[in-house]
């Protein structure tokens, strides 16, 4: 996925767009504040859709030195963000759970280069204004 962040650095899903390079998610254009671990987790599920992500390798990527409470903590950081994305565990648009397993990414994805912000922002060029010379005539009036 690293490689593909160069080429691809935002990721379109539902309403929503990942940019890989801000780290930001945005709905409609609009900015979602998302904790750290919260987007390192969707990172990871939308690095593969449709593919299992392991309740292991979670835990190994991003609890490296946590030995306690990991289950409750990836649990809770889930649930978090399916409530950011208005998902659900029950009836799953984005996030399955595969119980005892880990969590894949079920919507569609695609990639795109630019991001959203990119192409609506708009530029103005200021230029000086001159002054325009008089001439002969009009100097006599």
């Amino acid at each position: 996925m690293k490689g593909d962040q160069n080429s691809s650095s935002v990721l379109r899903f539902g309403n929503f767009e990942l940019d890989l390079r801000s780290r930001e998610l945005r709905k409609h254009g609009m900015r979602i504040r998302l904790e750290t671990k919260l987007f390192q987790i969707l990172e990871m599920l939308i690095a593969s859709p449709g593919q299992v992500v392991g309740r292991a390798e979670l835990f190994e990527r991003l609890w490296p030195d946590t030995h306690v409470e990991f289950e409750r903590g990836l649990n809770t950081a889930v649930n978090k963000l399916r409530d950011l994305l208005g998902d659900s565990a029950q009836n799953p648009r984005f996030v399955e759970t595969l119980p005892r397993k880990g969590y894949r990414f079920i919507a569609p994805v695609t990639r795109s280069p630019e991001t959203r912000a990119a192409t609506t922002e708009r530029m103005i060029s200021v230029l000086p204004i001159e002054k325009p010379q008089r001439t002969a005539a009009r100097q006599m009036s």
